[in-house]
């Protein structure tokens, strides 16, 4: 069941990006400490994403959710779950990649916290790997 956001509350992001497509899910903790979701979303890859690096497609998928959830999240504080270590990637890739320079401006309007999360754990696994 889909839970109506709490403006003001932190969220919870997962995100995930497989061969073909990004998957998210959105969610906020509730006062037993249970994550409850709050929306979805998946979106098929075009050719030429489809042929970037694994890395490239899950730091795409959190452009891309931050984007799709824009609207609900901006100005929260959000702790994205992936299982990759972008802004590793993204700190060192920066200056060489117009690209990687663009979502690395884009991520600096959010308050995000990154957090490591094993696939199949990730919910949004499901999402990017059965569009």
């Amino acid at each position: 069941m889909l839970r109506i956001p709490k403006m003001g509350e932190p969220f919870v992001l997962h995100t995930d990006a497989s061969r073909v497509a990004v998957g998210a899910t959105l969610g906020q903790i509730d006062e037993n400490g249970v994550e409850q979701p709050l929306a979805f979303a998946s979106q098929k890859l075009t050719c030429s994403q489809c042929s970037w690096s694994t890395i490239k497609r899950e730091a795409y998928a959190i452009i891309w959710a931050l984007n799709r959830f824009r609207y609900t999240i901006f100005g929260a504080k959000i702790t994205v779950a992936c299982d990759h270590n972008l802004l590793q990637y993204i700190r060192d890739c920066a200056p060489k990649s117009a690209k990687i320079l663009r979502w690395s401006l884009a991520l600096q309007e959010f308050d995000l916290v990154v957090r490591y999360a094993k696939g199949r754990e990730n919910v949004a696994d499901y999402l990017s790997r059965n569009v």
